[in-house]
């Protein structure tokens, strides 16, 4: 089969597009013949650092990036028990690990995956995983029916899912965004868009219940500005908050958290059900062809992206 392999980090020229083995699933995976890639900032950020490429994906060598599928099942080892062959499914796999998803064939745990719903594509399945996860795992355990809620970069792949989950939630959403994508994040939800570009958000929202932080630095300072106390923040960026946001936080009784996703097959499922039901649309704004994953890497870290980036196999 055919999957990019990294030998060093640094550039998109060291992703070498290789012949190797086909894997083969062991007791509790199945082997996905892979249909759908998602391509996620943390993609590209792993892929120049080797201590970051240590820290998340570990030392081997060389490594397969990739977590994100959807695809066909082709084999099950002996133990799987909610997979046949045949079956299609999507999910995040071994995050954080070595996930091994930029491949034809990806051996999966079966705790990982869910089956997808009959209405899903396989390029709007695979977009609904790494990004949509973190939205599900961040929100779900802190938001509550009329919280007002405010989602930083409300078009990116973290933020249009998580516009969409906190109304569910019965949350009242504000989300920042620029100017030109006002009526994309109005379109998932948003009750309020602030314009990040010509507003300062702190001056114009208030009596926020929970902040989600994209972006960290001065955002997650100025963020506490407009929480009411006792609020909450998740700031996915940041893993060590600064000794005057700690302060401040403390003084207010707000709660700081970061969040690193984890792959979950119970929360798939749940995407499934938001997915089948309506509840939840990915945006897939391009879609590249397995050989392009250099143009892929490109887009995302143009910072440009609004939702999604797939690569469609």
């Amino acid at each position: 089969m055919k999957a990019y392999l990294l030998s060093e980090a640094g550039g998109v020229e060291n992703l070498i597009l290789s012949e190797i083995e086909q894997p083969s699933p062991k007791v509790d995976e199945v082997l996905v013949e892979v249909k759908g890639i998602s391509i996620n900032p943390v993609d590209v950020k792993v892929r120049p650092v080797e201590e970051v490429i240590n820290i998340i994906v570990g030392p081997e060598r060389p490594v397969i990036l990739g977590w994100d599928i959807a695809g066909r099942v082709t084999a099950v080892g002996e133990d799987v028990t909610q997979f046949e062959p045949g079956d299609c499914v999507f999910g995040m796999v071994n995050f954080p690990g070595h996930g091994k998803c930029y491949a034809e064939y990806v051996a999966a745990p079966e705790a990982h995956l869910a089956k997808m719903p009959d209405n899903i594509l396989f390029e709007d399945a695979a977009a609904t995983t790494l990004a949509a996860l973190t939205a599900l795992q961040v929100l779900q355990p802190r938001v509550k029916q009329g919280d007002r809620v405010l989602i930083h970069a409300g078009s990116g792949g973290v933020g249009h899912f998580a516009i969409q989950i906190a109304k569910h939630l019965g949350a009242t959403v504000v989300a920042t965004a620029s100017a030109k994508n006002r009526d994309f994040v109005m379109s998932l939800g948003a009750d309020e868009h602030i314009d990040y570009r010509e507003q300062k958000f702190e001056d114009v929202a208030s009596g926020i219940d929970f902040v989600l932080d994209c972006m960290g630095g001065e955002v997650l300072v100025n963020s506490l500005k407009v929480l009411k106390d006792g609020g909450q923040v998740v700031s996915l960026p940041t893993m060590e908050f600064p000794e005057d946001v700690k302060v401040i936080a403390k003084q207010r009784n707000i709660d700081l958290s970061f969040v690193l996703v984890q792959s979950n097959g119970t929360d798939m499922n749940t995407l499934a059900g938001m997915l089948e039901a309506g509840v939840l649309k990915p945006h897939v704004s391009k879609t590249f062809a397995f050989e392009e994953i250099a143009e892929a890497h490109a887009q995302i870290e143009s910072g440009r992206t609004v939702g999604k980036v797939i690569i469609k196999l």
